[in-house]
């Protein structure tokens, strides 16, 4: 019995360490990788430094104090094997003892079993079998931080902050990223079914998801846009090549003698840490610093500088960034806002920034702790991470907080004397989480018809068809009208339907007179309001016309001539903040006067 309750004690001790473990900092390197490692998923660094004697305890969590309350937990666990009235699982107990710890700490600290910690891994590899997205926690729910272009959730229209209320049949209620993408990934071939709450819709939509295997390139596109002397370079991801990719793109630019830049990185959810410092290189001057991080102890303070002379150094630069920018978009971003180097444009961005480290805490490698250590700063001082409303495994809490959340646009800030800082040339920049652009532009807002035509996959339909029956079709084709009408008869023939904001409303208040026992005296208003509701179908249509046309071609463009086709002729020639960007890098002194404006200041 004594040498159970030793090693019962070792077992839990080693167990438990790994808090001794961060306290004096003696993290334990991760073998699969020795390199510094952003992750994709949750901005997690893998720090994977030597070993440091530093000791930092305060007085309540001294030495002694700490051993005398694992002493608790030995003792429980000693009980519960050996006095509970059924047979138990030891793993089991310990496993619940670590997630009981972890459930005080953030929500990125969380205990990974083998397959998580291989779809982590797995990240940084370059491919993998999936939907093609990056996700987070947030406010209780997993939620759509972007899309990975070109796969199948892309295609399926769902779009960064999308709330995932349920994979298949399993509700999301205090899931984590970790379980979200275990349910989500799997063979190539096979569906998942995503229950997804959009904000500005009343009704949950139903995306039935094909899986596939998903290749994470990081540059999707780079050239010059047509008549024009400035290049444009479209980066998706912060993958092991990235930083590659984009010198290459921007060498080659440069050869074409571009006389600016437009760096688009909306809906690039992050990655790795190192090709987020060595993409700063790339505009920075050297010795410039791109970011550091700041924790409880002072080995977390780490700064990141650049380390060789930029190749594009001085000429106009516009980052482009939306809500759906996070991480190590943010870090670029940031950096580039705060050395005055260049101009951000577009909408708020996700505000993600924690440091974590892994640690095996298994011989096997079977349990990896993934512990939050830091947070990012830029170099004004602005933090990355946006505060948030924590509830974490509480799903009663999280409801309310949904509702508050949607009424709460991610992108509306309260900002007070403690969120001002300063670029390097002293123009006003503010905190708390996220980068906030230099100049902003209008939200694009779906509507139900565009939304369902997208997620019923309407157009990539009608484009496959198209093309069989007009093998030769160009790239530069015009939507005619003949177009939409053929369009139009596709999604008839499709049996096409979706439910309107008042149609949405007329089945809950239906439901509601149904219960009651009241319906009848209500029949005639209700079928004045079907009838209203026919009509506003029919008026949809017309008003969402220029979308349809723009859709019709980027799904045959896409057919046709591949991704690079759809930046060609869609992105370069069509979107309105590329087109805003474009406009003022072509007005040098609108440029110039943004990028001065409040200039009062020296050195960062």
């Amino acid at each position: 019995m004594a040498r159970f309750t030793v090693q019962l004690f070792g077992l839990t001790i080693f167990a438990l360490a790994l808090i001794w473990v961060v306290g004096t900092g003696e993290a334990v390197q991760n073998t699969a990788s020795a390199e510094p490692v952003l992750w994709a998923d949750t901005v997690h660094l893998n720090v994977g430094d030597k070993e440091t004697t530093q000791t930092i305890e305060p007085k309540k969590n001294s030495r002694d104090t700490f051993l005398r309350e694992v002493r608790k937990l030995t003792q429980t666990a000693y009980n519960i094997r050996n006095q509970y009235m059924e047979e138990v699982d030891t793993e089991e107990i310990i496993k619940a003892g670590i997630e009981g710890m972890l459930s005080n700490l953030d929500r990125f600290s969380v205990l990974m079993e083998a397959r998580s910690y291989d779809n982590l891994m797995e990240s940084t590899k370059g491919k993998y079998e999936g939907l093609g997205m990056q996700i987070d926690a947030r406010d209780d729910h997993i939620i759509i931080v972007s899309p990975i272009e070109g796969t199948p959730a892309y295609r399926k229209g769902l779009r960064a902050g999308d709330v995932i209320f349920k994979i298949d049949d399993e509700p999301t209620d205090g899931m984590t990223t970790t379980d979200a993408s275990q349910l989500m990934r799997g063979t190539a071939g096979t569906s998942v079914m995503l229950t997804i709450k959009r904000a500005g819709i009343d009704d949950l939509l139903e995306f039935e998801v094909e899986r596939a295997v998903i290749a994470l390139k990081s540059v999707n596109f780079y050239g010059k846009i047509p008549g024009t002397e400035v290049g444009y370079v479209r980066l998706s991801r912060f993958a092991e090549e990235t930083s590659h990719e984009l010198r290459e793109a921007i060498t080659e630019l440069n050869a074409q003698n571009i006389e600016g830049l437009i760096f688009d990185l909306r809906s690039n959810g992050g990655g790795l840490l190192d090709q987020a410092i060595e993409t700063g290189e790339l505009f920075l001057p050297e010795g410039s610093e791109i970011v550091y991080t700041k924790g409880k102890f002072e080995s977390s303070e780490r700064h990141y500088s650049s380390a060789r002379p930029p190749i594009y150094p001085d000429k106009p630069l516009i980052i482009l960034v939306d809500e759906g920018t996070a991480s190590a978009s943010e870090i670029v971003s940031g950096a580039i806002q705060d050395w005055d180097r260049g101009l951000i444009i577009g909408n708020n961005t996700y505000g993600k920034g924690l440091v974590q480290n892994i640690f095996s805490i298994s011989n096997d490698d079977s349990y990896h702790l993934k512990l939050t250590i830091a947070k990012y700063y830029v170099p004004s001082g602005r933090c990355i991470q946006k505060p948030e409303k924590q509830v974490k495994r509480n799903s009663a809490a999280a409801a309310a907080l949904m509702e508050e959340h949607e009424a709460e646009e991610s992108d509306t800030l309260s900002i007070s004397d403690e969120d001002i800082f300063y670029t390097n040339g002293g123009r006003v920049v503010y905190g708390g989480g996220g980068i906030i652009p230099d100049v902003e532009v209008d939200r694009e807002l779906w509507k139900p018809i565009e939304i369902n035509l997208e997620r019923k996959s309407m157009f990539f339909d009608f484009a496959i068809q198209y093309v069989a029956e007009h093998p030769d079709v160009k790239p530069d084709m015009v939507v005619t009208d003949e177009v939409v009408a053929q369009f139009k008869k596709f999604i008839k023939e499709k049996e096409f339907d979706y439910k309107t904001s008042l149609q949405v409303a007329l089945e809950k208040f239906e439901e509601e007179i149904e219960s009651d026992g009241s319906k009848e005296q209500f029949a005639g208003s209700i079928e004045d309001l079907e009838t209203l509701i026919e009509n506003e179908k029919a008026n949809d249509f017309n008003e969402s016309l220029d979308y349809i046309k723009r859709n019709i071609k980027r799904e045959i463009v896409s057919s046709i001539a591949g991704e690079r086709g759809v930046y060609e002729e869609i992105v370069l020639k069509t979107d309105e903040t590329v087109l805003k960007a474009l406009n003022i890098i072509k007005s040098k002194d609108e440029y110039s006067t943004l990028l001065s404006k409040g200039m009062k200041k020296a050195e960062l």
